[in-house]
């Protein structure tokens, strides 16, 4: 392994960030979404019903969601740690997670008001992220970026997507 030995602080950072960051999410996304949908339908009419319908979260659900996205993180994590830091997974997980923080700014912006997780992304989120990037980079780890993060970028979304809706089936059995 070329440079510095890459910590598991940074590995399963990720994973602890994401717990932090997470858990205000469970604590605040199943009323902040009933209490936000008034607001928001009032703002966007053109908007579909059935939007409005997905908008409709249990707790239940919210915590089906963050159990099955922690899995997710979890995994990457130990991809970090086992390949120290090498790993795509890894890599894509960190920068999507980095993005994911900035898009929580800019939804509170845009609602112009507290949203899930605002607190934490740049709290939490960003700083991590932050970190993370300049501990690969001085420990000689190339960092995959371009096409690679692009794609990373663009998955996340969906495993996110996916995430919410295996967990809204799973929370209504």
């Amino acid at each position: 392994m070329a440079g510095k030995v890459l910590s598991g602080a940074v590995t399963w950072g990720l994973f602890a960030a994401w717990a932090v960051h997470d858990a205000e999410e469970l604590a605040t996304m199943a009323r902040w979404a009933a209490e936000a949908r008034p607001r928001l339908r009032a703002r966007f009419p053109k908007v579909p019903e059935g939007v409005w319908r997905r908008l409709d979260l249990s707790q239940r659900e919210v915590n089906t969601a963050v159990g099955l996205m922690g899995g997710v993180v979890a995994a990457a994590s130990a991809a970090g740690a086992r390949t120290g830091g090498r790993s795509p997974f890894f890599q894509t997980c960190v920068l999507g997670f980095g993005v994911h923080g900035v898009a929580h700014l800019a939804q509170s912006a845009a609602y112009r008001g507290y949203t899930p997780g605002a607190v934490t992304a740049p709290l939490v989120v960003i700083p991590y992220t932050v970190h993370a990037l300049r501990r690969l980079a001085s420990s000689g780890i190339p960092v995959r970026g371009g096409r690679s993060a692009a794609t990373g970028t663009l998955l996340f979304p969906v495993v996110a997507a996916g995430v919410h809706v295996a967990a809204r089936r799973l929370s209504r059995r």
